[in-house]
């Protein structure tokens, strides 16, 4: 596998990123999913990475900066012939280097609950992040939560 800066002007990536956003809303209640398409992915705020192989693009993730202090985890998916390989651990891994390269020395995500969201949350519990409270824009529901990394 091979992780590197996605170029959001690839048709694979940009497809991925769809399949991404038709995934949450379809498994959210109506107006609590938060997943950035494309254009929300293509601000200065945000770095997005992707993880090749077979020469595909196999799994996604995004960082965006809140501010000084604080980053936010965004989009993070793995394409369906990939489950089950390490690579949203890896593309996390990065994020998380990168989060602390840049002085930031919060992570934060918003995320869903139910058994589809179960493979992510174990993952970044797994990681150390922990449920606490809301951050930006969102509110906390009966179905949304939010997780937290102190890099530090």
């Amino acid at each position: 596998m091979r992780m590197a800066r996605a170029d959001l002007d690839d048709p694979e990536v940009q497809a991925l990123i769809a399949y991404h956003q038709r995934a949450m809303v379809e498994g959210s209640p109506p107006g609590l999913s938060f997943a950035l398409d494309l254009s929300g992915l293509q601000t200065d705020d945000v770095t997005v990475w992707e993880a090749r192989g077979d020469g595909r693009v196999a799994a996604i993730g995004a960082l965006k900066r809140l501010d000084g202090q604080r980053g936010e985890i965004k989009s993070m998916r793995t394409h369906p012939d990939f489950l089950r390989q390490g690579l949203a651990a890896a593309l996390l891994e990065t994020i998380i280097a990168h989060a602390r390269g840049e002085g930031l020395t919060v992570l934060s995500l918003e995320t869903g609950s139910g058994p589809a969201f179960e493979p992510a949350l174990a993952l970044y519990r797994r990681r150390g992040f922990v449920n606490g409270p809301a951050f930006a824009h969102y509110v906390l529901t009966d179905f949304n939560q939010c997780l937290h990394l102190a890099l530090d």
